[in-house]
This record gives structure tokens, sequence and C-alpha cells, in this order.
């Protein structure tokens, strides 16, 4: 484990406690696993750049989903900060909704050991997101990420696109299996400039965004005014300046439209 002060690794050791009980964890529990288990207690977290989301942050990933979506996959979804926030506001079925199904893919075991018992109503995969596009998961009204940001190790290319920014290769197999999709992406990959300055909002696109604009006809939209750097220091390990970027898969060739599961859609579901 990384070097963390006594009182981290205090609160770090009563959220392995809860892990382990064999009962149903309260949501008060599951929140204080969500804000005190350590991302850096497997040596994997730096080279992998899994850095879990602030909740604060999560929630406002959530928010700018939009209408309630009914199937929402999680890509790289670490122990579940963003279903978690998306499960909140919208675990709720009104006027005779379908019911909503989550989906958490998380290649590190020992996160998807801790997310299944935060959010035992997901269906938790334990996956390289590039193994995705061929396991035949169906199609999802909206994904959802924090992905690891820019140069870091992987498993291949994403379809169209082969640069260096990593972020970019989530969202290219994002547009393969959602409608839509809202990500948390370095400020430099996105588009815009808003965040920490937002009375000068600015259109910024650099040569690698446009690079892979090219290459795969997905554009990064922006948001409805969501300012994060109100979340630079909640970060643990980094404090990395982010924009919150939303697409429309629909145009992109070769993407099924939202809401259209298919017959291979997965079994375990949000009620």
């Amino acid at each position: 484990m990384a070097k963390l002060t006594k009182n981290e690794a205090r609160l770090h050791r009563q959220a392995c406690e809860l892990i382990n009980l064999t009962r149903d964890l309260t949501e008060d529990e599951k929140h204080f696993v969500l804000e005190h288990w350590q991302e850096s207690s497997t040596a994997a977290n730096s080279l992998d750049g899994a850095f879990f989301t602030p909740l604060g942050l999560a929630q406002d990933v959530a928010i700018e989903m939009g209408e309630r979506p009914r199937r929402v996959i999680d890509l790289g979804a670490g122990i579940g900060h963003l279903t978690f926030a998306c499960r909140r506001l919208f675990a709720h079925r009104w006027n005779g909704e379908p019911r909503r199904e989550l989906v958490c893919v998380e290649r590190n075991p020992d996160y998807v050991r801790v997310g299944r018992k935060i959010l035992p109503e997901a269906t938790w995969i334990c996956a390289d997101i590039f193994d995705l596009p061929g396991m035949n998961l169906g199609v999802f009204d909206c994904a959802i990420a924090n992905p690891p940001f820019g140069a870091i190790t992987r498993a291949g290319n994403a379809p169209g696109y082969s640069g260096r920014r990593c972020e970019y290769h989530v969202i290219a197999i994002a547009a393969g299996l959602a409608g839509s999709g809202v990500f948390i992406v370095p400020q430099e990959s996105a588009p815009f400039r808003y965040s920490a300055n937002p009375e000068n909002y600015e259109e910024h696109a650099d040569a690698e965004y446009e690079r892979f604009r090219r290459a795969t006809g997905i554009e990064l939209g922006n948001n409805c005014g969501m300012d994060t750097s109100a979340y630079d220091e909640e970060w643990r390990g980094v404090s990395p300046r982010v924009e919150i970027v939303t697409c429309d898969f629909t145009s992109h060739v070769g993407v099924p439209g939202p809401g259209a599961a298919s017959d291979g859609q997965l079994s375990l579901v949000l009620n």
C-alpha cells in the first residue's frame, strides 16, 4: 500500500472490515467504503491510472445523463463511484417505466470484490475494457467512465484510433456499445476550457483531439455548465484538472441507437 496517514490507514481498515461482513451493507456503510477504501491498497493503481472519482463529481456525471436511461455501462468502474451516483439518482421507477440495468466493467479483481459489496444489484464484469467489443453485451442507452488518462499501458487499440490518449480509446469503445456517453477527461483532452474559469469559456481543440475526431467521427460535447475545479483537492494521489464531456453516438456510423436492447441483455437488473 502507498504511504497513508495514520488516519487514512485507520479508515481504510474500517472500510475493509465492512467489506468482509457476511451481511448486506447499509447505505451509510456503503458511502463510508466509497469515501475511505483506498485505491492505493493495490500495487497496480498508479500503473493502471486508477484514481477513484470524487463522489460529488460522480453525481455531476449522473446528472449529465439526462433522461433516466434503462441500461447503463460503467467502463473502468473501480469500486463503483460513478455507478453508485447513477443508482442513487435513478433508483426509482415512475409510471410503469421498465427496470433499469447497471453494468460495471473493471479489470482489477480486488476492486470488483469491493464493488460487488457496494452494488450487489449491478452486474459486475471482471475484464479489460479492450475485450468488450467481442463480449456480446447488448446495446446500452448510456456509457459512463472516468477512464485512465494519457499514455497508460493498454491491451490494444480501440476501433479507428491508435493514439496515445487512453481516454479516447475508452470513448471509442463506448461508441460501439451505447447510444450516448458521459465521460471525465483531462481538460487538455476536451475541445473546450470551462472549469476553473467559467466566465471565460473557450473552445480549444488540440491536435490530438482533431486526430481522434477525424479517425473515429466522434465529437466530444460540453456539459450543462459543470465547473469540476471544485473537486480538484478531493482526488487521492493526484489533482487533475478535468472536464465532463458528453457524446451522442447515434450519429456515429455503426453505432446502434439508444434503448435498442438486444436479445443478449444481461439478467441482473436494478429494481
